[in-house]
């Protein structure tokens, strides 16, 4: 497919680093890195095609198609499709990133009328997008759950705007620096320790989840979907199994990064209450990414989601330290999380915007 000047076409994933595809497949991730650089103003979101893959790699559970759009033969923007494996699911996520030297060809118009013209052919009546939002003055566009806004003059604003998207929610991009204060954090996790009382452990763990908690980390999985604020985009639930769980964690043991995860047994009744999970990179000098924070909203008002993430911070500190910073994000309304973000010392970087059409 050739329009003005450039081409749009959809690459084969590789099998693994180095085999065939890798070239086009570490381009596109180039683009990914430097789209959200851009967005942020840091290269701490920054994923390297190693730690990419895997996620690529699960076509079981989370099917995805990634198409690129090349100028004089170099990958310059990517589009992404993703869905789930049901037949009937109604909802696909898009995504579209551009280089900003190549913005305002046609390009990211081209990538978003070949996703959505996907999502039509396959039943979706839903699409979603995630789209980063710079800060900029001017008339603002107000989240309709009464927390946060984009700016309305945006390139990105108008675009989905254009065609036919609503804003649904406003995300918090947060940043926090390490190393944080040992004697803050002791001081932290003894009074939401002392707010949890006597029924809630803790357990921390790397990579894979021990076997006696497979179910009770797949069900957290699932309410990950339902339980998390998600406004009007009707996520849907996404359903773990102990097999995808198992599957998932093997596919990302086999990467370069590091799975931290922090969980709370509710003793009384020797179930998991909640967990949060940091994704640590292999080399110390990158940020750490704090990945799925939940509590079930049967547990929550004892301060566990502070427990656990003070818990999986001294974690990290005593096993991995040497990282600048942890990065991670919040839906605005989620005024909960972001109390206890704030109270750690994460500190706002960025916004983005979920749309729905």
């Amino acid at each position: 497919m050739t329009i003005d000047r450039f081409t749009v076409d959809e690459p084969a994933l590789p099998a693994a680093p180095g085999a065939a595809g890798w070239a086009h497949f570490r381009a596109a991730t180039a683009v990914r890195n430097a789209v959200e650089a851009d967005a942020y103003g840091t290269d701490e979101l920054g994923l390297t095609a190693e730690e990419l893959l895997p996620y690529w790699l699960d076509q079981d559970y989370a099917p995805a198609r990634m198409f690129v759009a090349r100028v004089g033969g170099d990958i310059v923007a990517r589009g992404v499709y993703e869905t789930r494996p049901e037949a009937s699911a109604a909802v696909a996520w898009l995504s579209v990133e551009v280089l900003p030297a190549f913005r305002r060809r046609g390009i990211g118009t081209a990538l978003a009328d070949r996703l959505e013209a996907i999502a039509a052919e396959e039943g979706r009546v839903r699409a979603l997008v995630y789209a980063a939002s710079r800060q900029a003055p001017g008339e603002r566009l107000p989240s309709p759950t009464g927390f946060g806004s984009v700016p309305l003059a945006n390139p990105e604003v108008r675009f989905l705007l254009a065609r036919g998207y609503t804003l649904e929610q406003v995300e918090r991009g947060s940043r926090l620096p390490l190393p944080v204060d040992e004697g803050d954090l002791a001081r932290q996790l003894e009074r939401a320790a002392a707010a949890a009382g006597p029924d809630y452990a803790v357990h921390r763990w790397t990579d894979r989840t021990p076997e006696r908690w497979r179910e009770d980390m797949a069900l957290l999985r699932t309410r990950m979907t339902t339980d998390a604020p998600s406004a009007g985009l009707e996520e849907p639930e996404d359903v773990w199994t102990v097999q995808r769980l198992a599957q998932e964690e093997e596919a990302f043991a086999a990467g370069p990064r590091t799975a931290l995860t922090a969980v709370a047994e509710h003793l009384p009744s020797g179930r998991l209450a909640g967990f949060t999970e940091l994704s640590v990179p292999a080399e110390s000098g990158r940020a750490v990414h704090q990945e799925d924070t939940l509590v079930l909203r049967e547990h929550r008002g004892r301060r566990l989601g502070m427990l656990l993430k003070i818990a999986n911070l001294r974690g990290l500190a005593a096993e991995r330290p040497g990282h600048p910073s942890v990065i991670t994000f919040n839906a605005e309304e989620n005024r909960h999380m972001l109390d206890v973000n704030e109270a750690v010392g994460f500190v706002p970087i960025g916004y983005e915007g979920a749309w729905k059409r």
